[in-house]
């Protein structure tokens, strides 16, 4: 047993499950879209409160023999989940062994309860305790079971981004799922197939495309952490949801915008606000999943279920002034307009030509980041939604009463990087929000009138 006396986390053991079915060994590359998002672990955290099973007493091991009776089904159904990452020998380029070498489970334990966190800023509360706990660089897949003194339990399901982004994220855990209470997936299988986003000859690409991204140097990644950052949990409930869509629609009734773009809307004159007299403009930015709006670029049907990175990102700048004075229907249009041009089937082929273009160029596995993240022009606050992966937490044990993405990329942090997803209420209408922003906008967003956003509590969840 290993214990992290200042953080208060007990890892129990480690261990390797493996798939059922012996596959011969495939090493497969990894695509253009994948390589933007190289080395950057990426967990998805799903809290339970202790459940009530019937008449009997719920145990832990409980949730543990659950995983290791099922999890080499899953591993099946997404082979490539029990293989490692690992570097080309030539081109130094990461590329998936697929060899069944299996997923990892940790088994932790802590020793406050659940109720004790504090959930209006918990990345930082969970990192005082120590959750999530390091895991194998290398694997496809690691799962961290953690028990709680209260009872509860979390489940943090973590990966690596250059294999996956959140939309194939929630597609695991669904499948896990419906899996653990059914006995078996209905969905069809996954498409892993990388090379639907294959470069053109020679590759061609407007020079904006160029300009959306910025070489992970070292000077980039001390530019992005020189501001100082403070941590939010937010949750934003159904009516003042229905108020903001409202507010954000304007006059006409046949225009009804969507959630992400209301909520855009409201932050980004927020933003402002807290933005001030500092500078001139600002910018607002928003992580794009193209899988919905790809037609020639990849065959629709190739999308529908595709496991790996479908990502770009989209941003919109405006002047300070004309943010605050504008109404939202407005800025809800700006929005809707930036996110329009990118989610496009040329903006994605540019984006693998470019990279076909740049791979290896930088010493191998170079590492790039959004241009607009690294504190580089006016301020900035980047918005990534999981609002649409209407994933289900439930398998066995009621649904998760907190499911969030956990990032652990400091270059994202430049003047503020919300991170939002739907709560796991039947109905999917709360939405939380956590966030890494300056304390100006957290400020500004604390002590709003109007309350839209309100910290996150444990009696909220009802954890204590």
């Amino acid at each position: 047993m290993a214990k992290d006396s200042a953080s208060g986390v007990r890892v129990m053991s480690r261990s390797i499950v493996k798939a059922s079915v012996t596959r011969p060994r495939v090493v497969v590359p990894v695509s253009n879209l994948d390589l933007l998002y190289q080395d950057v672990p990426v967990s998805l955290l799903c809290v339970y409160r202790k459940p009530s099973i019937g008449s009997g007493d719920f145990q832990f091991q409980d949730v543990v023999a659950a995983f290791k009776t099922k999890l080499p089904s899953l591993l099946d159904y997404f082979p490539p989940l029990a293989g490692r990452i690992v570097a080309n020998p030539r081109s130094g380029l990461p590329e998936l062994d697929c060899d069944n070498q299996g997923a990892e489970v940790i088994l932790c334990e802590v020793g406050e309860e659940l109720g004790s966190l504090h959930y209006g800023d918990l990345e930082a509360s969970l990192a005082r305790i120590g959750v999530p706990v390091q895991c194998g660089a290398d694997v496809a897949l690691s799962l961290q079971l953690v028990s709680f003194a209260c009872g509860g339990f979390a489940v943090v399901w973590g990966s690596n981004h250059v294999f996956l982004d959140g939309c194939a994220l929630c597609m695991i855990i669904t499948a896990w799922s419906e899996l653990a209470v059914a006995g078996k997936i209905s969905a069809a299988p996954p498409n892993h197939d990388r090379s639907v986003f294959r470069p053109r000859a020679p590759p061609a690409y407007d020079s904006s495309i160029g300009e959306l991204f910025a070489l992970a140097s070292l000077e980039n990644t001390l530019r992005a952490l020189e501001t100082s950052f403070v941590g939010r949990t937010y949750y934003l409930e159904e009516r003042d949801l229905v108020m903001l869509r409202a507010q954000a629609g304007g006059p006409d009734p046949n225009r009804i915008p969507s959630r992400l773009e209301a909520v855009s809307a409201y932050l980004w004159k927020v933003f402002a606000t807290a933005v001030g007299s500092s500078d001139e403009r600002c910018r607002m930015a928003w992580w794009v999943n193209g899988r919905r709006h790809l037609t020639t670029t990849a065959p629709a049907e190739a999308m529908r279920d595709y496991f790996g990175n479908v990502t770009s990102y989209a941003v919109a700048e405006a002047s300070v002034e004309g943010i605050k004075r504008q109404p939202l229907p407005e800025i809800a249009c700006m929005m809707r307009e930036s996110i329009k041009s990118t989610a496009t089937d040329e903006h994605f082929q540019q984006l693998v030509d470019w990279v076909e273009d740049h791979k290896g160029k930088q010493g191998g596995a170079a590492k790039y980041v959004e241009a607009a993240t690294v504190g580089l022009g006016s301020p900035l606050l980047g918005l990534t939604s999981f609002a649409s992966f209407r994933f289900n937490t439930d398998f066995g044990f009621g649904q998760a009463a907190y499911a969030m993405p956990i990032w652990e990329d400091n270059l994202r942090l430049c003047c503020g990087c919300g991170v939002v997803t739907v709560t796991t209420s039947p109905d999917g209408s709360c939405l939380f929000f956590s966030m890494s922003i300056s304390p100006r906008l957290a400020a500004a967003l604390d002590s709003d009138e109007q309350r839209i956003f309100k910290p996150l509590t444990a009696e909220y969840l009802r954890l204590a």
